[in-house]
């Protein structure tokens, strides 16, 4: 599964926070850094095809990119638990087939 940020990703990102070209060395960074913290913790997703997943990396981004991540994991604590959850969850499911 590929992990690279695609331009499409970066695309929907500077959209979100409403920033333009010239930041887009530092906000891939950013978003490969939230998408490898939050795999990590939550488990295996897809940034592509998981938007759940894919809004998560979003807030983590937007948090680094403000200066704020401490403040991350308090705030998103519940959807952080709940994405490692249905990981585990399916993972078990899997391996007792």
């Amino acid at each position: 599964m590929d992990k690279a940020i695609s331009n499409g990703i970066l695309q929907e990102f500077k959209e979100r926070i409403h920033l333009g070209d010239e930041e887009d060395d530092n906000l891939k960074r950013i978003l490969s850094t939230s998408n490898k913290a939050l795999l990590r913790v939550c488990g295996d997703y897809d940034l592509n095809n998981d938007e759940e997943f894919k809004e998560l990396v979003f807030e983590r981004s937007r948090y680094v990119y403000n200066d704020a991540l401490e403040y991350f994991d308090k705030n998103f604590l519940s959807q952080i638990n709940s994405l490692g959850i249905d990981k585990a969850l399916e993972e078990i499911k899997l391996d007792g087939d």
